[in-house]
This record gives C-alpha cells, sequence and structure tokens, in this order.
C-alpha cells in the first residue's frame, strides 16, 4: 500500500454492493485507489463508473472495448491476482463468483465477500486454501459480518452464534396462502432494499440457512451451535453468546454501508458522514421470536442438504439460482421454488470429497437441470 493507501478490485460493481462500495470510496479518493473494476451487462453504468474512477484493469459481459476511459480489458481472474491488489470486494451475485473469489484466494489476498454462494459451495475447500495462501475473508454480508465484529477482541471460543431474520416480504403469512404471489408482491422486502436474488431467497429464508452454512465455515463452529431468530427490525443483524452466559449484540441501521466500511478499512473504524445512524431511543422496541420451519420449506431443505456436505451444497446453491430466476420469470409459482430444488438434489449423485472443479460441475449442472426440467415441464399446478 501507498502510505494509508488501499488498491481496491471491485467485483460486480453495477450491482448493489458494488455502487455502494463506490460511495465510500468517493468519500475518501485519500484513502482508496481503483485498480479494477468487472461487472455483468449494465453497460452503460459500467462506462460511468470507468470514466468517474479510471481503473487500469477491467471486465466486463457487456459492450465494452479495451482501451477505453484508459482501462484495459483483462480476464477477471487475472485483474484479482495482480501484485498492486490489497483488497477484492466480492460484490458478485451467484455461483459465478466462484472462480474469481478463488483466483484473489489463491494470490493471498484480503477479500471483502458479500457473495455468500462461494462459502456455501465449497466452504472447507476456500477457507483451506485461505490458510495455505494467507489469504484474510472479510465478510460483508450483514449477518456473517456482524458475528465478526462480535468476536473481534475476543481469546474464548463462541458458545452459540445467534443469526437474526427478518422473516422477509411473507413473514406473516402461512406457506399455503402463499401460491399465486407475484414476483413484485414478493421483491417488497419489509426492511431491507437490496437485489432481486437476495430479496426472494430473504422470502423463503433461503439466504438464512446459506448464512447458517457460511458461519459454520467462518468461524469453524458447528450447525448445532447455530441459531436463527425472527427479528422483525432488522436492527440486531446477529448475536454471539459466550460460556459466562454473555450474550454480544452488533446494532446497526439496515443499510449495507456500514459492514461494507468495515470491511474497507479493517482493523479501523471511521467516522461517515454520509451513512445512516442509528438513535437508542428512536428505534423503539426490539423484539424476537422463534422461527417456525414450517413456513420456510427451502430453510429446512438447505439445512438437510448443507449437513450432507460433499457437493450437495454446490447443487444447493446452483439449483436454487436457477428456481428463483424461473420464479422472476414466471415460469414457476413462488411455492414451487422448494419443490424444484429438491428435485435437482434428489437426481444428484454425491461427490463425497469434492475438489474446486467437481464443485464448480456440480453448481453448473443443477442450474442446468432445475432451468431445463422446470422450463419444459411448468409446474404452476
Amino acid at each position: 500500500m501507498d502510505g494509508l493507501k488501499k488498491h481496491l478490485v471491485i467485483l460486480g460493481s453495477t450491482g448493489s454492493i458494488g455502487r455502494q462500495t463506490l460511495d465510500i470510496v468517493r468519500q475518501f479518493p485519500e484513502r482508496f485507489e481503483l485498480v479494477g473494476l468487472c461487472n455483468g451487462y449494465n453497460s452503460d453504468l459500467f462506462r460511468q463508473q470507468v470514466d468517474e474512477f479510471k481503473p487500469k484493469f477491467v471486465n466486463t459481459l457487456g459492450e465494452f472495448e479495451s482501451g477505453y476511459g484508459g482501462a484495459k480489458l483483462i480476464p477477471t481472474e487475472e485483474i484479482v491476482s495482480l501484485p498492486e491488489v490489497d483488497l477484492v470486494v466480492a460484490g458478485t451475485v451467484g455461483c459465478a463468483g466462484m472462480s474469481s473469489t478463488l483466483a484473489a484466494i489463491e494470490h493471498g489476498k484480503s477479500i471483502a465477500l458479500a457473495n455468500k454462494e462461494v462459502i456455501v459451495m465449497a466452504g472447507e475447500l476456500l477457507m483451506q486454501k485461505a490458510r495455505e495462501h494467507g489469504a484474510t475473508i472479510l465478510p460483508v454480508d450483514s449477518e456473517p459480518s456482524a458475528i465478526w465484529q462480535c468476536l473481534e477482541g475476543e481469546t474464548s471460543p463462541p458458545k452459540r452464534l445467534v443469526v437474526t431474520a427478518s422473516g422477509g416480504a411473507f413473514r406473516d403469512y402461512k406457506w399455503d396462502d402463499l401460491h399465486d404471489v407475484t414476483p413484485e408482491q414478493a421483491l417488497k422486502h419489509p426492511t431491507w432494499s437490496m437485489g432481486k436474488k437476495i430479496t426472494i431467497d430473504s422470502a423463503t429464508l433461503m439466504n438464512k440457512a446459506f448464512e447458517v452454512i457460511e458461519s459454520q465455515w467462518l468461524f469453524d463452529i458447528p450447525f448445532e451451535q447455530i441459531d436463527v431468530t425472527i427479528h422483525r427490525q432488522s436492527i440486531v443483524h446477529s448475536m454471539v453468546e459466550f460460556e459466562d452466559g454473555t450474550l454480544k449484540a452488533q446494532l446497526g441501521p439496515t443499510n449495507m454501508g456500514q459492514p461494507i466500511q468495515h470491511a474497507l478499512f479493517f482493523p479501523e473504524r471511521v467516522a461517515n458522514p454520509s451513512l445512516p445512524t442509528i438513535d437508542a431511543v428512536a428505534m423503539g422496541s426490539l423484539t424476537f421470536e422463534e422461527m417456525d420451519p414450517s413456513l420456510y420449506p427451502c430453510f429446512s431443505l438447505a439445512i438437510e442438504y448443507g449437513q450432507m456436505g460433499g457437493t450437495y451444497p454446490a447443487v444447493l446453491a446452483g439449483a436454487d439460482e436457477a428456481a428463483v430466476q424461473l420464479f422472476l420469470d414466471g415460469q414457476i409459482k413462488f411455492t414451487d421454488i422448494p419443490n424444484a430444488v429438491q428435485k435437482t438434489l434428489e437426481m444428484h449423485e454425491i461427490v463425497a470429497e469434492p475438489s474446486i472443479d467437481d464443485t464448480i460441475a456440480a453448481a453448473n449442472w443443477a442450474t442446468e437441470i432445475t432451468l431445463s426440467s422446470n422450463k419444459s415441464s411448468i409446474i404452476l399446478g
């Protein structure tokens, strides 16, 4: 680093996490330099970002000519591996983020990880490679970030992790009442503003099962020591219980700016007037409820197959990604999402001790199978 300046690569720069990361970079131009930007198909916004931040290297799935804005177009895996890169912000969505995250780990980078699917798919392998290569994984997703912050400075291991969940768009409905809900209804999250995929996963609580699986690997703790509670206000982002009975919580506004900034500046905490804060009196009462698994069949399904290990978690991630897209496209009903995922899981022949290549292949197979089997015989019931 040049003094205090960190050299960044942002994966998924035009997505929600990427845009909010760039908002923080704007606030602290003396602390960050953009080495690389990578995105999907939002070419117009991507060009605006290149014009503003002038990265040396870029990668995109959209239209872009190498040399535009002085940026060279090279593979994402090469960008994250550059020797001058200090921190990679992994703000991609879904299974596609695996290869770039793996490349960053193998080159010993610090990774601000917002993509929970890659840890779900191959948590044991990625954590092992991070130890081998001296890479640091900094959780950005609000719940793992909260757990991480609660554990900072502690020398005793946690007795229990308590992951909080808003309950999603349909938390006051019975599962049988959701057959005819629309994508527009499912995307109306009661407390958070997020991308489409994670918002649907929040409505099914698949995202919470992913966070349980993710936390198991990030914090090296067994499944049975991780609980989930419904917390409607989304102010307490997670809690950690210790052997002496202390329950430690991390509170914050429903805004991803704080966990992103914590990862960017770690181990510092820096004032940022552009980020919202919370007031203890103004936030009012906080409630915690037992989660009813019957309302969230995706959660139980994901935990069951997540515990089986092998290539099942990769299939789970790939099948869920496809099922969510099918629902958003009007191909299946909301209540068909767990059916579509389970059908693919039951078709899979597990590889008990997979390689990274096995994991990627399993996720890709699951996506293709889920899409093809449900598009050909729509389960509209």
